[in-house]
């Protein structure tokens, strides 16, 4: 739901928090889960599926080599992608290896009976066709270990509130990279209330085009500029 832009994640009514830099490769790990989030951070793959199966053969558990390897790798590629030192091309291949690794986990995570941290409904507006943005956010929230329901691009109003309903979303994220498009959202906040789903499904807001005063106007719960934190907004809208 964003672009290449980089900035903070800003909640309705809230101040924007002052940007800070990101820990480098000091911040990650010891040992396997280290080598994990190193390779991870670099794109390697093989070298990712590699340290997955040296953690697994160590004892360590599949959620563990989820957290503290997988999503650990990606928050501070997440963090270089804010601040400058990190890309689109290298978010996507590194999102490639996460990948990879998660469907080796997902047996295992799915036996030990780990939970989702929430549903979201994820797309972009509709008369928009840009997804680079919106596919970048989704790769940070599944992630985090958000579920996502994609929809998209060129999605109507209708379309994000009555999938919210009928997939149980509590959060609607809407993307949009062309002014002309940014009045659809203000249409699915408008909707959200008709139908009287107002604090039980929340939106937020993303894309080159906002901002924290175009949240506030049309009443949207968020306003994100960065995908690498849009995840730990969604966390924090559908713990609140």
């Amino acid at each position: 739901m964003h672009g290449a832009r980089r900035a903070a994640v800003v909640r309705r009514g809230e101040a924007r928090p002052a940007a800070s830099p990101s820990p480098a490769a000091a911040a990650e790990s010891a040992g396997v889960l280290g080598d994990i989030t190193a390779a991870l951070r670099k794109g390697h793959r093989k070298k990712v599926l590699e340290g997955v199966e040296a953690a697994l053969a160590e004892g360590i558990s599949a959620e563990t080599v989820l957290n503290e390897g997988l999503v650990r790798g990606m928050q501070l590629l997440g963090d270089d992608f804010s601040a400058g030192r990190a890309f689109v091309p290298e978010m996507l291949v590194a999102a490639r290896a996460m990948n990879a690794a998660t469907e080796r986990l997902k047996p295992l995570l799915a036996a030990g009976g780990k939970k989702s941290a929430g549903k979201i409904c994820l797309g972009t507006v509709r008369g928009d066709m840009h997804d680079i943005g919106k596919n970048l956010v989704k790769i940070m929230m599944e992630g985090a270990g958000l579920e996502v329901v994609d929809l998209g691009v060129d999605v109507s109003a209708e379309q994000f509130v009555d999938t919210a309903v009928n997939e149980g979303c509590a959060l609607i994220g809407c993307s949009a990279m062309l002014t002309t498009t940014m009045d659809e959202m203000r249409r699915v906040v408008e909707l959200v209330r008709e139908r009287g789903l107002a604090g039980k499904v929340k939106v937020m807001i993303g894309g080159a085009p906002t901002s924290r005063e175009f949240c506030d106007s049309i009443g949207a719960d968020c306003y994100t500029a960065d995908a690498a934190q849009a995840a730990q907004a969604a966390l924090a809208l559908l713990a609140g």
